[in-house]
């Protein structure tokens, strides 16, 4: 298949390390609950009375009806968007959001703009239905921000779509309202789709996040988001896609996504009932998540720049860091990551994993853990490249 993932792929190795014994601080997948991070009590107590109450059969294939009106009126509080109920679909997670889209709209040979460095999962998907990934430059000199003028130039005739993920993953970077309608406008004037990929917006340090769908009214936009992040629930796997489409362009795609869910039967039917209290119920823990995620994130900036050979910039958001390796003693990222790994007992996630062109020479680590744990990971760090 070629399928591979960054984020997962150097476990083997840790594993090996652990039946030796051996401690290893795993930096490398995007987990809150791994660290001091819980799924908030009253959504648990929620999916334990929907597993109680509700009959525990397969759910609508586009998801319970209640769930998606929530999904619309969030939609509409925080994006200022319209939408019916028709426009919204619950999934099993983004990543299953990602694979039915692509094979909705890509046929071979068509291109899509990926944000590089981006979530790899998009490339993956994109080749595996024989299309065509193209990555546009994100510049780390301005705090990983699009380069507009680099997307711009790589629109052809075969480019299908635009991808903006935002917060950004793997850097943290937030974009300008500004910066996404200058990618909305674009779009419209090729004729384009915008996937946005919204899964963590309310994970702002600044509290601040806009939507391309908002700004933009007549380009036909796809919205991915879920409950994994913010609300602190990974393992529950539900997601959400929602078609902002006045003009009716995306219909084709919107029938060949209900067409796969369909064929997949449905999503997790407790937890969706439980999802209702995510978007209905208490939301006072969000402030904390962030509060505790600022505060690493400063720490993490501070610490990688302290150690000689690597340099970052500072994420506003999401819980990722994507610092450089200015050191030429490794051939590769991947041979650094490993080098830490089987060295400092440290898991990462290798940048080229994430771009082959604009993530190379770079690493993904998360700032999730407490500040005692990343300061055991950091000085480990230090250590091991002062021996090198």
């Amino acid at each position: 298949m070629g399928l591979s993932s960054p984020i997962r792929d150097f476990l083997v190795y840790a594993r090996q390390l652990e039946e030796k014994g051996i401690k290893v601080l795993k930096l490398n997948i995007g987990d809150p609950n791994k660290f001091d991070f819980e799924t908030p009590k009253h959504i648990r107590e929620a999916l334990c009375r929907a597993v109680e109450e509700c009959d525990n059969g397969y759910a609508d294939a586009e998801g319970l009806a209640e769930l998606r009106r929530a999904i619309i009126e969030k939609e509409r509080e925080k994006n200022h968007i319209d939408l019916d109920i028709g426009d919204v679909v619950i999934t099993t997670g983004v990543t299953e959001a990602i694979q039915a889209v692509v094979a909705a709209s890509i046929e071979p040979g068509d291109e899509l703009l990926l944000p590089g460095p981006g979530y790899p999962t998009y490339s993956e998907y994109v080749s595996f239905f024989d299309g065509v990934p193209v990555p546009y430059k994100k510049d780390e000199s301005n705090e990983w921000q699009p380069d507009l003028e680099d997307m711009r130039k790589k629109i052809t005739k075969k480019t299908k779509g635009i991808v903006v993920i935002n917060p950004n993953n793997p850097t943290g970077a937030v974009y300008s309202q500004k910066t996404l309608k200058a990618i909305a406008d674009l779009a419209g004037e090729y004729g384009l789709f915008l996937i946005t990929d919204e899964i963590y917006d309310l994970m702002t340090f600044d509290g601040t996040h806009h939507s391309p769908s908002t700004l933009a009214p007549d380009v036909p936009v796809i919205i991915f988001n879920g409950f994994s992040k913010v609300n602190l629930l990974p393992g529950w796997r539900l997601g959400y896609i929602a078609f902002r489409d006045a003009g009716g362009q995306l219909e084709e795609i919107k029938s060949g996504v209900m067409r796969q869910l369909r064929v997949r039967l449905s999503a997790n039917h407790p937890c969706q009932i439980a999802m209702l209290q995510a978007l209905k119920g208490p939301k006072d823990y969000m402030a904390e998540t962030n509060r505790k995620l600022r505060e690493r994130a400063i720490f993490a900036y501070k610490r990688f720049n302290e150690i000689e050979g690597l340099s970052t910039t500072k994420p506003r958001g999401a819980f990722y860091i994507f610092p450089k390796i200015e050191s030429n003693k490794w051939k590769s990222d991947r041979d650094f990551i490993l080098d830490v790994l089987l060295n400092a007992h440290i898991l990462f996630a290798p940048g080229s994993g994430f771009c082959r062109t604009y993530g190379i020479g770079h690493f993904r680590s998360v700032f999730l853990p407490s500040i005692d744990i990343l300061s055991e990971a950091f000085d480990r760090l230090e250590d091991f490249l002062r021996s090198r």
